[in-house]
């Protein structure tokens, strides 16, 4: 499962939030894991609270007067509360001086102390997303993800299927890539798919024949993207004469694919000789946007069907 600990968060994000280590150690044991996470009754990250802890706690000064109002026996107290909880660090907002009682805690327990001059909203704003994506669920896929016309695109399908040409065809019409081969998926929220590329392929596209192309270099900056929320699959299949006949030639009811728990919209597409893949792939992008919006191409000839069934006038 995907964990992250107070030193990575510390390194990733320093620069953004200004970040300096005030006290405590960080402790080998001391991981945010998303497992225990999940499984924890305490919240991710939020201002002083001793009844709903948080994982890792956020202290502006309202939480500082709030303690120094207590007196010293009564943060202790407070503070040995959330010690005892799965507390991963603190973090000290609006540029104050760390409170003597966090000092004690972090030299007493270990607990990490983080220190920055942005406000405790800022802080939040900038570790929410991070910790989301850090802490995602994720699965490896083999396919091609795609931006299509601004819609994240995933192509399956058995090896030697084209995949990778269909994928060139598309980029050559001006649509980019994100990752070939080798898909990391990440669950990044309770319905969002978000599709990233390993770092040894990024920019890669094998093509049999061709070998390994750098789209980037070969048809510039604009032929990449770095990440892509996933929104319809198009799984290519071979097909027969025999099995192109036999295809359900009006599909009343659309076929989805659970991604991480995820129904992701999925498109079959055989392919056939004389087929143009890219035209199909382009078509289905563009369908699928207007089913988005409301409008059903199917459903609409059906009604038109029953209208001139029933005697009725079509509007031309």
């Amino acid at each position: 499962m995907p964990r992250v600990s107070t030193t990575q968060l510390f390194e990733d994000t320093r620069e953004k939030l200004q970040l300096a280590w005030a006290g405590g150690q960080a402790s080998p044991e001391g991981w945010l894991d998303s497992e225990h996470i999940n499984a924890s009754a305490q919240g991710l990250i939020g201002h002083l609270n001793v009844i709903h802890p948080n994982w890792i706690q956020v202290l502006s000064p309202t939480e500082v007067r709030h303690l120094e109002a207590l007196g010293a026996e009564g943060a202790g107290q407070v503070l040995e509360k959330l010690a005892a909880s799965d507390l991963a660090c603190v973090i000290v907002s609006d540029g104050q001086p760390v409170p003597p009682e966090i000092l004690a805690l972090a030299g007493k327990r270990g607990v990490p102390v983080l220190s920055t001059p942005l406000t405790s909203i800022q802080v939040m704003w900038i570790l929410r997303p991070y910790l989301a994506r850090a802490l995602a669920e994720y699965v490896d896929v083999h396919g091609v993800l795609l931006d299509v016309l601004d819609v994240g695109v995933m192509i399956t399908g058995q090896s030697g299927v084209g995949k990778s040409e269909l994928a060139l065809e598309l980029i050559s019409r001006g649509h980019g890539l994100i990752a070939d081969d080798v898909v990391e998926l990440f669950r990044i929220a309770p319905n969002i798919i978000e599709g990233r590329c390993p770092p040894l392929l990024k920019d890669f596209l094998e093509v049999r024949g061709l070998g390994m192309l750098n789209i980037r270099t070969i048809f510039g900056e604009t032929a990449i993207r770095i990440k892509k929320n996933l929104k319809l699959i198009v799984e290519l299949q071979r097909a027969s004469a025999e099995q192109m006949a036999g295809l359900d030639r009006l599909p009343l009811r659309p076929e989805n694919a659970a991604v991480l728990g995820v129904p992701v919209r999925k498109v079959i597409l055989p392919v056939a000789a004389g087929r143009n893949l890219a035209v199909l792939t382009e078509a289905a992008v563009r369908n699928f946007v207007l089913e988005l919006r409301g409008f059903d191409s199917t459903r609409e000839f059906m009604r038109r069907q029953e209208a001139l069934m029933a005697g009725m006038e079509i509007p031309r």
